[in-house]
């Protein structure tokens, strides 16, 4: 496989894990997901529960635990934020490499026992949200109640101030400019309400406005809401 610029990248196994590497000086170490370690052990422990922006904007409030669908599943951090707050969540993503590494980072998280309960709450799916997100949901078995939009926003830095990880995976995904198309899927699927992940200064989608925004330092939530989540 290549990125652009001819950069190859290439999946093969590496300390009992799937990984995605390319040149180091240019991606730095290969990439892997992992939900049992590092980042999300740490999110999962002292992250905040259900006071943490994404919980909030998709509704996790004492007795309302929503099913969520994140239909740009992308390293499936944010899905598992929510699988570890109590949520159903089926993620949707379309770059095949990255469901590789999502399947493999469920299989192994799924042998953990810190993380075994939380990652039977996730169900992984390949496909385009923007084209196929109600066939895959309904072939899923998960309720939409909400569904979680974090559309690849196109950044504007000079590449070295982009970080390794991010280039690669943005070399994979590109930027979405059909996020339109996406918010328009998502509101005929959600049943309750679609949330959208933005960079905080950035416009929201081209579509219909948000009823509600929740801000945080560097980004922020937009809600578009069909009717209230109750428990």
């Amino acid at each position: 496989m290549s990125g652009v610029d001819g950069a190859a990248l290439v999946l093969r196994h590496e300390a009992g894990a799937l990984v995605l590497a390319g040149d180091p000086a240019r991606y730095g170490k290969p990439l892997r997901i992992d939900f049992a370690e590092g980042r999300a052990a740490h999110r999962r422990r002292f992250g905040g529960g259900r006071g943490q922006l994404i919980a909030r904007a998709c509704g996790l409030a004492a007795g309302v635990t929503p099913s969520v669908v994140d239909a740009t599943a992308g390293l499936g951090r944010d899905a598992f934020v929510l699988a570890s707050l109590g949520a159903e969540v089926l993620l949707v993503e379309r770059v095949a490499q990255i469901h590789a590494l999502l399947e493999d980072g469920l299989a192994r998280a799924a042998s953990d026992a810190d993380t075994a309960e939380i990652v039977a709450r996730m169900r992984l799916a390949h496909g385009d949200a923007t084209r196929e997100l109600a066939a895959l949901v309904a072939a899923s078995g998960v309720a939409p109640q909400v569904v979680h939009l974090d559309p690849m926003f196109p950044h504007r830095e000079k590449s070295a101030l982009v970080k390794k990880e991010m280039r690669l995976f943005r070399e994979l995904a590109g930027d979405d400019d059909d996020a339109p198309r996406l918010l328009e899927a998502a509101l005929d699927v959600a049943t309750h309400r679609v949330v959208v992940k933005r960079p905080r200064k950035a416009p929201p989608i081209a579509g219909p406005a948000p009823q509600h925004v929740i801000e945080g330092k560097t980004s922020r939530y937009d809600l578009y809401v069909h009717r209230s989540l109750k428990g």
